[in-house]
């Protein structure tokens, strides 16, 4: 069964929901009950697939005993950057596995969701060194770890975040409000994906495979808006369900095409995702290399930490060159962004007049349209890459 598509999955999602209203409306803890849904559903999505159900138990008890070890390490030794750093690279090892596995077709670890998934419980490691989180149930774990709305394709909750909604019970009204906001996203979510999605995807199938450059650039964009589309409309109704199980999972998508340039683009395009990087990789780069004086200036570290935080990007996505490719455009993009702002006089006499303004979304347009086509792997198959 799969999430968000098709009418066997939303029946029984309908069926799961209506308790969880009523619980919500009786003002009872929805903690328990989530969690048996994510179960049941977790259950009922790798039922017919037994090889990924088996990597999916193994990537789970993989991550607990490396979770509550790690925790256990750390209350007793403060700090040890060497043990941090083993832990945090063995919990990304089943995903690392699975990617270099795919190369030669092969399917370690290759399950719904592992990416996303990896990275829940990365960050419980790298705030668990932090400080931040001391202690985490094996309750706690699993119903973030596996939460139903969000494990195949996010978005990427925070942990504490997360079980502080889990543990709440919310007022009646409150509660009806995040409901009824959690329903309109859901048939939003309907909309884009079912509807808006199919059409732009009826138009990359009429010149799929042409090379004329106006083919080209009418598939371009074709696919940047079914990819928006389809993405933004699962991530909407990933986020209406998780409302109406009381957790209020954060937003993926926010107008990213009405972004003015690429650093804005990132932070309205798979929120989750860039805000995860931003703040467990590129952040710590910028970080390391200032206490270390890796670079002449605070400018010289940026641009770097741009091009390291989009190159894992693209490698999270896959290795594959249409991806690399992908990854190593938007960090140039975001470095050349960011020297322009701070460099350019220009910028700053008329960042802010309206035919700037136009002139930059338009352009920002194009740097994106053309991303995704990289991202689509059709660029690496022009060049004869693929």
């Amino acid at each position: 069964m799969s999430f968000f598509d098709n009418y066997q999955f939303f029946c029984v999602l309908i069926l799961i929901l209506l308790p969880a209203l009523l619980l919500g409306i009786l003002e009872q803890p929805l903690k328990w009950y989530s969690t048996a849904a994510t179960i049941l559903f977790t259950a009922l999505a790798f039922f017919s697939k037994p090889e990924q159900a088996s990597y999916l138990i193994l990537f789970f008890i993989i991550e607990l005993t490396v979770v509550k070890g790690y925790m256990a390490l750390r209350v007793s030794r403060d700090r040890n950057v060497r043990v941090y750093r083993l832990a945090l690279f063995l919990s990304i090892l089943p995903l690392i596995l699975s990617k270099l596995a795919g190369l030669w077709g092969e399917s370690i670890f290759a399950f719904l969701g592992i990416s996303y998934l990896t990275f829940r419980c990365a960050q419980i490691i790298i705030e668990t060194y932090d400080g931040l989180i001391t202690e985490m149930s094996v309750f706690d774990f699993t119903a973030f770890v596996l939460f139903f709305p969000s494990l195949s394709s996010g978005p990427i909750d925070r942990s504490r975040r997360f079980l502080e909604d889990l543990n709440s019970i919310r007022p009646r009204r409150e509660y009806l409000a995040l409901a009824g906001e959690g329903i309109f996203k859901i048939l939003l979510g309907l909309i884009y994906k079912l509807i808006l999605a199919s059409v732009f995807f009826k138009g990359m199938g009429m010149v799929d495979g042409a090379r004329t450059w106006y083919y080209v650039i009418f598939y371009a964009y074709c696919y940047g808006f079914y990819l928006f589309f389809d993405f933004a409309g699962y991530s909407l109704m990933a986020v209406g369900t998780s409302y109406l199980l009381g957790i209020r999972t954060p937003d993926n998508f926010r107008r990213p095409f009405q972004s003015i340039d690429i650093q804005e683009f990132w932070d309205r395009w798979h929120i989750t995702l860039s805000h995860w990087f931003r703040d467990f990789l590129f952040s710590r780069f910028m970080i390391q290399s200032i206490r270390k004086k890796r670079f002449k200036n605070r400018l010289n570290a940026a641009c770097a930490g741009f091009l390291v935080n989009m190159l894992v990007m693209g490698l999270w996505h896959g290795v594959t060159p249409s991806y690399i490719l992908y990854g190593l455009y938007h960090g140039v993009l975001l470095a050349a962004t960011e020297w322009y702002k701070k460099k350019s006089t220009f910028y700053k006499n008329h960042r802010q007049k309206r035919w700037y303004r136009f002139l930059s979304w338009l352009i920002t347009l194009q740097l994106v349209i053309f991303g995704f086509y990289i991202f689509s792997g059709k660029f690496v198959w022009l060049l004869g890459l693929s």
